[in-house]
């Protein structure tokens, strides 16, 4: 049934989209002195207008129709699985509460000896670089 009310209201959608573009505008009458008069041919005197509105009323009320039935359908198919149920968790308690733990000191780290001047290679005076053939490897 609802694949049924689907096409339905994709066909009502369609041939209203067309109905609504075949219909005149406001300022249409002022073609039909320059002889742009065919309307009233095929529709009869009144022309068009009487015609394409009743029908177009026709199948907008159609499609609202069809289009209230679609959300039934929606609304059945959800049933509330969008919003999730809120779960209050109880508060967690830490494991051994009753167990006193001592208090340790906080140690900081001694800090990094400074290098020694052995340790630093002698500089070139000419290039500005270090010079490795006069510190020796040990």
């Amino acid at each position: 049934m609802e694949s049924f009310v689907l096409v339905l209201h994709v066909l009502v959608a369609s041939i209203m989209t067309f109905f609504i573009l075949m219909q005149q505008g406001k300022g249409a009458d002022a073609g039909a002195s320059f002889g742009a008069g065919g309307s009233q041919t095929v529709f009869g005197s009144a022309g068009s207008a009487s015609f394409l509105t009743k029908l177009t009323a026709a199948l907008a009320l159609v499609f609202f129709a069809t289009s209230m039935i679609l959300a039934i359908y929606a609304k059945k198919h959800v049933s509330g699985a969008i919003i999730a149920p809120v779960v209050e968790k109880a508060p967690v308690k830490p494991a051994n509460t009753d167990i006193p733990v001592a208090a340790t000191p906080v140690v900081a780290p001694a800090p990094a000896a400074a290098p020694s001047s052995a340790d630093i290679p002698p500089v070139s005076s000419t290039t500005g670089t270090s010079n490795p053939a006069s510190n020796p490897v040990k």
